[in-house]
């Protein structure tokens, strides 16, 4: 299946299309494997090359790989966990026990949805405060246990609206983040599309904290930035913003805010979704492993000193 283009993926489209004809009709063996050639570097030239906003338009490809998708394919044994005990139970965010390579894990993700019918059940990924609430409650039901947690990030922010608002959105995300710099159990972080603004904060603290290639993570979206310095947002602030933010993996690890990148098939995970599961899976069990005989002293107190030094400051 060729994936949705993008606009600066023109002539890869029209490649990939001239392939698909040529294996359709049974074409010529070396014809074949001249453009698979050329298609490959093609497809490498092109993402080699990115700017920022392209970068945010990859991380936003609506045949990117998803917390869902994730749970299909990279764990097993999923049993999900529902509610907040207070007010509902956010489809935003998915939470729920599971394996992983044989180690039990507390998953603990955002869900945008694939179809109009789920996208607006999961409001697009944007959480409510139940969802951030739900979370926190399941992360320390894990912590009990002793059972890591492992969270992935996909968000274009925390949802908006006046009843997100009334019912204590900004306050839970920051019980989010407190409880989380505290939680007595390894935390693992993946942003595995968008980072958006305080939405991926809220379940954003931990011991590792990694992204995907081609994902962003920012203090706010590239629309919102370009809105607030130049009054709106079109196809000439919203690239200039995306910029400015510093928002990729590599302006983010430089900045010492993200510890790895991981690496994306050729063209994105959108194109190998299967191949971008094993490779999230190699990192998470690593990961894993390597914080699994960390005492929970000396765990707390390295999380907390990776957060306090991020960020250049003077004193005087």
């Amino acid at each position: 299946m060729i994936p949705t283009p993008l606009p600066f993926e023109t002539d890869l489209h029209e490649m990939e299309h001239s392939l698909a004809r040529l294996e359709a009709a049974h074409g010529d063996a070396d014809e074949l494997k001249r453009v698979r050639y050329e298609l490959n570097a093609l497809k490498k030239a092109t993402y080699a090359r990115l700017s920022p906003w392209d970068t945010v338009l990859v991380a936003r490809h609506p045949n990117r790989p998803q917390t869902c998708d994730y749970i299909d394919t990279l764990f097993d044994e999923f049993v999900e966990l529902h509610g907040d005990r207070a007010f509902g139970d956010d489809r935003a965010i998915r939470t729920g026990f599971a394996r992983l390579d044989g180690i039990k894990v507390m998953l603990v993700g955002h869900q945008k949805g694939k179809t109009l019918a789920e996208r607006q059940q999961c409001f697009y990924g944007c959480a409510h405060p139940e969802g951030y609430r739900k979370a926190l409650s399941k992360m320390k039901l894990a912590a009990k246990f002793r059972v890591p947690v492992v969270c992935l990030i996909d968000t274009p922010g925390a949802y908006p609206g006046i009843g997100a608002e009334e019912r204590g959105q900004s306050q839970l995300i920051a019980t989010s983040i407190l409880e989380m710099s505290q939680l007595p159990t390894p935390v693992v972080c993946v942003v595995i599309g968008e980072g958006g603004s305080g939405g991926a904060l809220g379940i954003g603290v931990g011991d590792r904290v990694s992204m995907l290639q081609h994902a962003y993570y920012s203090v706010i979206s590239p629309e919102g930035c370009a809105g607030i310095l130049w009054k709106v947002a079109d196809d000439k602030t919203k690239p200039r913003a995306a910029e400015a933010l510093k928002l990729t993996a590599d302006h983010l690890l430089r900045h010492g805010v993200i510890d790895d990148i991981i690496p994306e098939p050729l063209g994105g995970a959108h194109r190998q979704p299967k191949e971008m599961a094993n490779t999230l899976r190699a990192h998470l069990v690593r990961q894993l492993r390597e914080l699994a005989d960390v005492p929970v002293p000396d765990l707390l107190q390295r999380r907390y000193e990776k957060f306090r030094k991020m960020g250049p400051y003077l004193e005087q």
